[in-house]
């Protein structure tokens, strides 16, 4: 089963779906991941899109998929890290408790000195056997990054850190590992999509350099994968997005996405040609169709899915 789970089997799922309907042409959203399934669909069956949006994109680049999405975090994260320094400076977290610094540019230094800190010193949290160290409070950072609204968990887990009385209380996602179940299906499909290097030596190598590059994540993007010992993958050779196929493709990504970064978006706008266009929403955090209040973005979206009609050209909101 697990050598089943792909994105090339997930686009043929797609299409099966469409002829259970009886229907020659489909629309859909995909966000994400699922951005790029749907790119691959699109390119795989161009005759059966209509109007296809594609939210928070990657690097389609057939050589690495995966692989580079993940390396890119790294720079996703240095990205939207200003937006949580911005927020964790403001004189309004006063009345909060959660005002890390007086300046938005000393809340870097602070991060940085508290995971160091925890690497050499892990704090007891109010999960047994569960101390913060500085990767949790790394891995804390990033997913904090996703969306604004998470901003105060990570503050207060700074703030925990730094006071000597306080006992930290880790985040659900980080008190315990995943879900078997979850990992598997995780891991399977980026394992199965494109091959990952068999050097332990190598990823020794890349977190070293990644370390020093992108101090915030400290190497995390870089590190092994269970795919360093994943047997026969690729199970489908990835697939080269083309400018080949109809111009259908409305694209919107935020421009300080710690996720899916804003370079990797452009090099799938590039891939597509005119197919495409681009909605740049200038904010932070990953997502953004109907789910960050940007009512430009939001109207470009939903004018193209109800009536067809896309910009003439790539916007900013």
């Amino acid at each position: 089963m697990l050598r089943s789970f792909s994105t090339a089997n997930e686009v043929r799922d797609i299409d099966r779906f469409r002829q259970a309907l009886g229907e020659e042409k489909v629309s859909a959203y995909g966000v994400s991941y699922g951005a790029y399934v749907g790119a691959v669909y699109a390119q795989q069956y161009p005759r059966h899109t209509d109007r296809w949006v594609l939210d928070s994109s990657g690097d389609p680049d057939p050589r690495r998929v995966e692989r580079a999405w993940l390396a890119n975090m790294a720079r996703g994260a240095e990205d939207r890290f200003p937006d949580f320094a911005a927020w964790a400076a403001d004189p309004a977290r006063d009345a909060e408790g959660l005002r890390l610094a007086r300046r938005p540019e000393d809340v870097r230094p602070l991060f940085l000195f508290l995971t160091a800190e925890l690497d050499r010193a892990p704090k007891e949290s109010t999960t047994p056997g569960v101390p913060l160290t500085g990767n949790r409070l790394r891995q804390a950072m990033y997913n904090s990054l996703y969306d604004d609204a998470v901003f105060p968990r990570l503050a207060r887990l700074m703030r925990e850190a730094m006071t000597p009385e306080a006992t930290p209380v880790l985040p659900s996602d980080l008190a315990g590992p995943m879900s078997d179940e979850d990992a598997a299906v995780t891991m399977t499909v980026i394992c199965n999509d494109v091959c990952f290097p068999r050097s332990v030596a190598a990823y020794e190598r890349a977190v070293a350099v990644d370390r020093a590059r992108h101090p915030l994540t400290a190497g995390l993007p870089a590190n092994i994968f269970p795919c360093a010992f994943w047997k026969d993958s690729p199970v489908d050779k990835p697939t080269r997005i083309t400018d080949r196929g109809p111009s259908n493709v409305l694209m919107i990504q935020n421009r300080r996405d710690p996720s899916t970064p804003y370079t990797g978006a452009l090099k799938m706008r590039q891939a597509h040609g005119d197919r495409a266009r681009l909605v740049t929403v200038e904010r932070g955090g990953h997502s953004v169709y109907l789910g960050t209040g940007n009512a430009c973005g939001n109207r470009a979206v939903t004018e193209f899915l109800t009536t067809g009609k896309r910009p003439e050209q790539d916007i900013s909101c």
